[in-house]
């Protein structure tokens, strides 16, 4: 079987030779990019739907979703809503994507709010932080449909047959937090997930936990400062070892070793985070990914479709969590 995965393009400050290359990368039997660009863009024979517009990153995102209906985003997303494609990838704009998402393809019955669920790379194996940023504010009840849903990824996707959830707090004792992870706490203890309390930031790399559950905003900022942390700590390490004849023979000794670590670190071997709770599958690339980025969020996609992700969520939420998490509450969007 194939998976029809719709990539835009144009998505992302390396596009579109990278996402090209990433795209022609991957192709094989059971894995179909199809691009949506620009006529006359070089495919390297993958198919192309021409578009006749572009979302850039800078734009209002609902505004461009609106006005740019021809863009090469929007017209991805179409794909998957319409059942051309199986998924879809862009490493362009996280809030044109989510209102072009929102819009097209819409949430499964009874989510409220879908959440950024992205593979962190754990010292104890991989684990996943949802939401990382598609709900800048959220309430105690999103945050419990969160569990619920990284608790789906995590058996489908990262193999864990019983995975522990946690929440992301300043404190790992109960009491600690603000008005919303106290009140989420009490939820997720009542939940019947496997609940192992509050976690800090600073045990994320440790994989104390299977799923980290946190309002976008904080999720955002504590996704960040992992990869501006890690980028900063390798690109420093790697000068020490140059700067000196004695540091340039440690290095040839080290380098399998820290080939090793990069590759667990580097945020690139995802190459994606999956959105979900919502009635296709869509896969948000980083805006700066490279082709093998690119090619492994296509990978990702094409996996979410092979273990029917959206079906599985929409199996396993329970009813009275779906309802519990209707709220009037608006919805803030990056």
């Amino acid at each position: 079987m194939a998976y029809l995965v719709a990539v835009d393009a144009l998505g992302g400050d390396r596009a579109p030779e990278e996402v090209v290359a990433g795209a022609v990368a991957v192709a094989t039997s059971e894995i179909q990019p199809i691009l949506f660009g620009p006529a006359g863009l070089d495919t390297g024979g993958l198919p192309l739907v021409e578009t006749t517009e572009a979302i850039e990153m800078d734009d209002h995102a609902v505004e461009a979703v609106r006005a740019k209906s021809d863009s090469s985003l929007v017209r991805a997303v179409r794909a998957v809503a319409d059942g051309d494609a199986d998924a879809v990838v862009s490493a362009g704009s996280t809030g044109a994507m989510l209102a072009a998402s929102l819009f097209h393809i819409r949430r499964l019955q009874g989510v409220h709010r879908p959440g950024i669920a992205v593979v962190l790379p754990a010292r104890r194996g991989p684990s996943v932080l949802i939401d990382a940023g598609a709900n800048a504010d959220a309430r105690p009840e999103h945050l419990l449909q969160f569990a619920h849903m990284g608790s789906v990824f995590a058996r489908e996707i990262l193999g864990k047959d019983d995975p522990e959830i946690r929440l992301l707090s300043i404190g790992e004792e109960d009491e600690k937090g603000n008005q919303l992870t106290l009140e989420a706490n009490e939820l997720l203890r009542s939940s019947g997930l496997r609940f192992g309390g509050n976690t800090e930031a600073r045990t994320l790399l440790e994989g104390e936990a299977d799923v980290v559950v946190c309002d976008g905003f904080t999720g955002n900022v504590a996704l960040k400062a992992l990869e501006g942390t890690t980028r900063t700590i390798l690109t420093s390490l790697r000068s020490e070892l140059e700067s000196t004849p004695r540091g340039k023979l440690g290095g040839l000794l080290i380098r399998p070793a820290a080939r090793r670590v990069r590759a667990q670190l580097d945020p690139e071997t995802y190459g994606g985070a999956y959105l979900l709770g919502l009635r296709g599958l869509v896969v948000i690339a980083h805006g700066s990914s490279s082709r093998v980025a690119v090619a492994n969020a296509i990978r990702l996609a094409a996996r979410g479709v092979e273990h029917d992700v959206v079906a599985r969520l929409a199996e396993r939420l329970p009813a009275g969590v779906l309802e519990s998490a209707r709220s009037t509450t608006p919805t803030a969007h990056k």
